[in-house]
C-alpha cells in the first residue's frame, strides 16, 4: 500500500480512524471481488479518498452526521489478518466511489511499474525477470479502462500519465509545476467525476481545484522523499531537473495546501469531517512529514518509543539524511538484507500481514505490534490522550466552529497542532 494520506489511531478521533479504515478495506475488497486477488496489491492509500469524497456528496450512509453508523453502502466483512483477524464494516465493492478508487488504484499501480522499468529501476526493469511485473502493469491498465467505462469514466487521462510524463523529464528546462502537470491534470479529474457518481455538479469546479492542488503536493513530496536515492543513482528527480531547492518545493507545498483548504471549504458536502481530516489535516501532516518539520507544536517533538525504550526525537529529513540512512545503534551488527528473492519473498509477507511480520534483518524485527503494523503506526503524538478536550483553543480548523459534531478536532483529528 502506498500514499500520503496514513491517520492512526493515535493521532485521530476514533471516528476519523474507523471510518478511514471503513473505505481503505472497501477499496482492498472492490479490487479483489471486481479484478481479482492480485489486484488487491494496488490499494492505494490515497485513492480511497475518491470513495470518501463520494459517500460525503451523496449522503449515502443513513445518518450523515455519524461516520462510523452502517448504512445502505456498508457490509460486514470477514476476519482479516490486516485488522488482526477481527471483523469490521466496510464500504460495498458495489460502490460507485469505491469502484471509481479501485480503477484509480490500479491505474496509479500500473503507471508506478511501467515509470520503474521505463528507468531501469529494480526488477521490472529487468529483461526476463521483469516480464512479469510488466504483464501485471499492462493487465491493470486495461482493467483500468473497463472498470472506468461502467462507472462513465474517461481513464484515459490516467493511462497516459506515464507517457506526458516521460516527454516531459525528456525535455530540459521545464520548470516544476510544469513537470507535476500531468499528475494534477489526473486527479483533479477523478476528484471532480466524483460529483458526477453524487449527482452534485455544482462541486465539479471545486472538486477538480482540490485534486489539482493534492496531485502537486503528492507530486512533490515523492519527489522529495526520493531525491537522496535518486542523487545515489543518478536517476531522474523533478527538484534537480528543474533547478528546485527543497525551500522552493516546499513553499510550493504549503501554497497548495492553502488552496486545497479552500476548495475543500468551498465544496457541499453532507459530511465534512473525513474529508476535512485527510485533505486538509493528514495532508498536511504528508508535508511535514517529507521535509522532516512538524507542525503540531512541542507535543510532537518526540516519538513513541517502544516498551522499555527512552521516547526518540524524530527522525531527520531524507533531504539532510546520509545516503547510507541511520547507522546502527552501538552493539548491534549491521542488518544486510538477503538477495533478490528472498526480499520479495519477505516484503510479500509483511504486505500480507500488514507488517506484523518482519525478516531478521528488518529494523522493526523486535518492535512490538502496534510499531509494526501500518494500520497502526504513528509517527507524530506521542500521547494524543485527551487531545479532544481542547477543541475550544483550536484556530486553524477547516469548518467554521472548529469542532465536530462529536466532540473531536476536526482537520486532523489531534489538538497538537492548534496551538501549543
Amino acid at each position: 500500500m502506498f500514499g500520503i494520506l496514513r491517520p492512526c489511531a493515535r493521532h485521530s478521533c476514533p471516528s476519523v480512524h474507523e471510518a478511514w479504515r471503513a473505505h481503505l478495506c472497501g477499496l482492498c475488497l472492490t479490487l479483489r471481488d471486481r479484478h481479482g486477488q492480485l489486484a488487491r496489491m494496488a490499494t492505494n492509500y490515497d485513492g480511497l479518498i475518491l470513495s470518501v469524497l463520494t459517500e460525503a456528496q451523496s449522503g449515502a450512509r443513513s445518518g450523515a452526521q455519524s461516520p462510523t453508523r452502517t448504512g445502505p453502502n456498508r457490509r460486514t466483512a470477514g476476519p482479516c489478518a490486516l485488522r488482526g483477524f477481527r471483523s469490521a464494516e466496510v464500504v460495498r465493492s458495489d460502490d460507485r466511489g469505491a469502484r471509481l478508487a479501485a480503477v484509480v488504484s490500479l491505474a496509479l499501480a500500473s503507471g508506478k511499474i511501467r515509470d520503474h522499468a521505463s528507468d531501469g529501476d529494480g526488477i521490472a526493469a529487468r529483461r526476463v525477470a521483469g516480464v512479469p511485473m510488466r504483464a501485471t502493469a499492462a493487465a491493470w491498465a486495461s482493467a483500468a479502462r473497463r472498470g472506468a467505462e461502467s462507472i462513465g469514466f474517461d481513464a484515459t487521462v490516467l493511462t497516459e500519465v506515464s507517457a506526458r510524463q516521460a516527454l516531459l523529464e525528456a525535455s530540459p528546462g521545464r520548470a516544476l509545476l510544469e513537470v507535476t502537470e500531468p499528475t494534477e491534470t489526473a486527479v483533479a479529474a477523478a476528484f471532480a467525476h466524483t460529483a458526477v457518481l453524487a449527482d452534485r455538479p455544482g462541486n465539479a469546479e471545486n472538486l477538480r481545484e482540490a485534486g489539482r492542488f493534492f496531485g502537486r503536493i503528492a507530486h512533490v513530496i515523492d519527489a522529495v522523499e526520493d531525491l537522496a536515492e535518486d542523487r545515489a543513482r543518478g536517476a531522474y528527480n523533478p527538484l534537480d531537473a528543474t533547478g528546485t531547492s527543497p525551500a522552493q518545493a516546499r513553499r510550493v507545498c504549503e501554497e497548495a495546501l492553502h488552496g486545497l483548504r479552500l476548495a475543500v471549504r468551498d465544496l457541499d458536502l453532507e459530511e465534512r469531517h473525513l474529508v476535512e481530516a485527510l485533505l486538509c489535516g493528514e495532508t498536511r501532516r504528508a508535508v511535514d512529514r517529507a521535509f522532516g518539520t512538524r507542525a503540531h507544536g512541542s507535543a510532537c517533538a518526540t516519538r513513541r518509543a517502544p516498551a522499555g525504550e527512552s521516547p526518540t526525537a524524530p527522525s531527520h529529513s531524507p533531504l539532510d539524511a546520509p545516503p547510507d540512512g541511520p547507522p546502527e545503534p552501538p552493539g548491534q551488527p549491521p542488518r544486510v538484507p538477503p538477495g533478490i528473492a528472498l526480499t520479495a519473498a519477505a516484503g510479500a509477507a509483511i504486505f500480507l500481514t500488514c507488517g506484523l511480520y518482519r525478516p531478521p534483518w528488518s529494523t522493526y524485527r523486535n518492535a512490538p505490534c502496534h510499531e509494526r503494523c501500518f494500520c497502526d503506526r504513528c509517527d507524530c503524538c506521542p500521547d494524543c490522550s485527551g487531545c479532544c478536550d481542547a477543541c475550544s483553543a483550536c484556530s486553524d480548523c477547516c469548518s467554521g466552529d472548529g469542532c465536530c459534531g462529536d466532540g473531536c478536532c476536526c482537520g486532523d483529528g489531534c489538538c497538537c497542532d492548534c496551538g501549543a
